[in-house]
């Protein structure tokens, strides 16, 4: 076999020597940098950083919010806060890539405003004394089936919608049930809510055959009691005369609308209309008495505002509503499911 001619070449000047090793280095740079980005993940939003990973299991941890109180990352697609209020807060909800909205508030959801957004409202309120079983399965199902991220909410972000995250992410499975206890206290919750701890640490997964077979319509907005009504209601004066007092009953540059002598006005006709009708007849007299209690404490803030009276004679009706409210919530409304 005849072999072929090998060319011969002059040996590289020290020119071209020189030329060849900066152009290998120049590659060899290009090539590591290319490697490099190709290895590291790309940035990521606050919310792609949180459900990226819809089957992996997170530290509960607070999320940074402006808008949104309270904001707790409870599972990779669960979002646990506050009453969002405002094109702000659900102008931020979308910017978290939230999906879903889950009120387990009694107070109606502003659906429209959340349209605007892209965002569906689902409406599945619960008291403070625990969580049923209908409900936890239907909050279970939920965070299983519709689109996420998904963001639970109640009125302060504290106490309701902290349990109803954990409750929902252990029976879906996303989050283990040894960490219901973590994620309430990370939320603030009070422990005078025993049912809501009770319902939190009792939970456990279901299993997916009986979650699949559980038909539930999911409604925008469910009508509440009266009772329920009524008590949204001083809920939302109480704590506006909370704010005004906090801030020496100056106007707040939040709610500039509000009139303090207006809103103790609202919250004794709340406490009035508790004492009429269906409410006053099927209520104990104990339960009664702390709302008469309640209604006079009103009537007096009221007069004191408009008289001009101090701070600290206002403060005494203030502080002997807040006093009502206490007892009696622990009396009659925090007592749990199975008590």
């Amino acid at each position: 076999m005849s072999r072929l001619p090998i060319e011969r070449r002059n040996a590289p000047s020290q020119r071209e020597l020189l030329m060849n090793r900066k152009l290998t280095r120049i590659v060899a740079l290009t090539l590591w940098g290319c490697l490099s980005a190709a290895a590291m993940p790309p940035r990521l939003s606050i919310a792609q950083q949180s459900v990226t990973d819809t089957n992996a299991s997170i530290a509960a941890h607070r999320v940074p919010t402006q808008h949104l109180p309270n904001a707790v990352q409870v599972s990779s697609q669960v979002i646990s806060g506050g009453l969002p209020e405002g094109e702000q807060a659900f102008a931020e909800l979308q910017s978290l890539g939230i999906k879903t909205i889950i009120s387990v508030d009694g107070a109606q959801p502003d659906v429209e405003m959340a349209k605007r957004f892209g965002l569906r409202y689902v409406h599945l309120p619960h008291g403070y004394n625990g969580i049923s079983t209908e409900r936890t399965q239907e909050l279970a199902k939920a965070v299983r089936v519709l689109e996420s991220p998904i963001y639970i909410h109640c009125h302060h972000g504290k106490h309701r919608s902290p349990a109803a995250a954990a409750v929902a992410c252990i029976a879906a499975g996303q989050i283990p049930a040894a960490d219901a206890t973590a994620i309430l206290e990370l939320a603030g919750t009070s422990r005078n809510y025993q049912g809501l701890y009770r319902a939190a640490i009792a939970a456990q997964p279901i299993a997916s055959t009986t979650l699949d077979a559980l038909e539930v319509d999911y409604k925008s907005k469910v009508d509440p009691p009266p009772m329920v009504e009524q008590m949204i209601a001083i809920e939302h004066a109480h704590d506006h005369l909370k704010q005004f007092a906090a801030d020496a009953w100056k106007a707040s540059p939040k709610h500039p609308d509000l009139d303090p002598a207006h809103e103790a006005l609202l919250l004794r006709e709340h406490f009035t209309e508790m004492l009429r009708g269906e409410i006053e007849r099927q209520s104990p007299e104990a339960f009664l008495e702390s709302i008469r209690d309640s209604r006079d404490a009103a009537a007096g803030l009221e007069a004191a505002i408009r008289s001009g009276l101090p701070h600290r004679a206002r403060q005494a009706f203030v502080n002997r509503i807040q006093a009502n409210c206490v007892a009696c919530h622990r009396r009659f409304r925090d007592v749990p499911l199975s008590e």
